[in-house]
C-alpha cells in the first residue's frame, strides 16, 4: 500500500462537515449582534452622547423655573417632556440626571475594577495561600447584602455634618459602590486568570525566566480583560439601579444641586406619583433602557470571547 503524501500546506481541518461547522461559528460570531444589539448600541450612544453635550444642547438648565407652565405635561410649548410641578423642565433634567448617574456608576465600575479586578487577577495568576487570602476577603463582602453594605459605607464617608464639608456626594457614592462592585469583579478576574495562567503560553515565559509582573501584564491580562469589559457593563447596569436605591433610601445626591435619575424617581414618587405619573416614568424608562441595552452588550461580549476561545 503506498502511503498518502503529505501535504505541506495549510493544516486541514479535516472533512468539509468540520470545515462548514468552523465556518459556521465565524458567521454566527459576525451576526450575533442583530436588530437589537444595534438598538442596544443606538440607545447607549444617544445617552452617552447627550450626558457629555448636555452643556450645550437646547435644553436649558435642569434648576430654571417656568412659573407659567409649571405641571403642564408633555407637549407643552418648548418641553418635549412637560415641566415638574416647580416648573423644571423634565427633558433637562433627565439629560443631566442620566449625567450624573453615569458619571457615579463609571466611577464606581472603575474603582471596583481597579480594586478587584487587580486583587482577582493577583489571586489567579499566584493560586495558594494568596489565592486563600483575596478570595475569603471577596467571600466576606459578598455575604454583606450590598445595598446595606453601600448605606454602611455612605453614611461613615459622609461623617458627621455639624463638623463641616466633607467629602462631595457623588465621591462619597462612587467609592462606597466601588467597594461594593469590587468583590463581584474580582471574582470573575480570579475566575478567568486561574484559567488562562495554565496556558502552554504562559507556561513558555515562566520557562523563559519572565517575571511574574511581566507575566501577569503581558500575558495573562490581555486575555483575561475581555471578561472583565463584558462584567463591566453589567456591573454599570447594577450600579445605575443601586444609585437609584440608595436615592430613595435618602443616601444620595441631593435634587435641589444635581439632579440623577435615582433622585428623581425618589422626590417625584412622594409628591406627583397620583398626579403628575410622567414625571417619575421619564426616569425609570430611562434606567430600564439603559440596563437593558448594557446587559443585553455585556451577554453579546461575553458570548463571543467565549467562543472565540474554544476555537484557539
Amino acid at each position: 500500500m503506498v502511503a498518502p503524501e503529505l501535504s505541506a500546506g495549510p493544516l486541514n481541518l479535516g472533512t468539509p462537515q468540520l470545515q462548514g461547522a468552523a465556518a459556521g461559528v465565524e458567521v454566527s460570531h459576525q451576526k450575533r449582534l442583530g436588530i437589537a444589539g444595534w438598538l442596544a448600541i443606538g440607545w447607549l450612544g444617544l445617552l452617552v452622547g447627550s450626558a457629555i453635550l448636555a452643556p450645550i444642547l437646547p435644553v436649558g438648565s435642569p434648576t430654571h423655573l417656568y412659573l407659567d407652565f409649571a405641571g403642564d405635561g408633555p407637549g407643552t410649548a418648548g418641553h418635549i417632556l412637560g415641566l415638574d410641578t416647580n416648573g423644571h423642565d423634565v427633558l433637562a433634567e433627565t439629560i443631566y440626571g442620566a449625567r450624573e448617574s453615569l458619571i457615579i456608576a463609571i466611577g464606581a465600575v472603575s474603582a471596583g475594577i481597579l480594586v478587584g479586578g487587580s486583587l482577582g487577577l493577583i489571586a489567579g495568576y499566584f493560586k495558594g495561600k494568596i489565592d486563600l487570602v483575596i478570595s475569603m476577603l471577596f467571600d466576606i463582602l459578598l455575604a454583606v447584602p450590598a445595598l446595606i453594605l453601600a448605606m454602611s459605607l455612605s453614611a461613615f464617608l459622609r461623617g458627621d455634618p455639624s463638623q463641616g464639608a466633607g467629602l462631595p456626594v457623588e465621591i462619597i457614592l462612587v467609592i462606597a459602590l466601588g467597594i461594593v462592585s469590587a468583590p463581584p469583579l474580582g471574582r470573575i478576574t480570579r475566575a478567568s486568570a486561574l484559567t488562562w495562567s495554565e496556558r502552554d503560553f504562559v507556561t513558555a515565559a515562566r520557562a523563559q525566566g519572565a517575571k511574574s509582573y511581566r507575566v501577569m501584564t503581558r500575558e495573562v491580562l490581555p486575555n483575561v480583560l475581555p471578561a472583565m469589559f463584558s462584567i463591566a457593563l453589567l456591573a454599570i447596569a447594577v450600579v445605575i439601579v443601586a444609585e437609584g436605591g440608595l436615592a430613595l433610601l435618602g443616601v444620595g445626591v441631593d435634587f435641589t444641586t444635581k439632579p440623577s435619575l435615582g433622585n428623581m424617581i425618589a422626590v417625584y414618587a412622594q409628591s406627583d406619583l397620583r398626579d403628575h405619573p410622567y414625571l417619575v416614568f421619564t426616569p425609570i424608562i430611562c434606567i430600564f433602557l439603559t440596563v437593558l441595552s448594557l446587559n443585553f452588550l455585556g451577554d453579546v461580549i461575553r458570548a463571543h470571547f467565549d467562543a472565540r476561545e474554544t476555537t484557539l
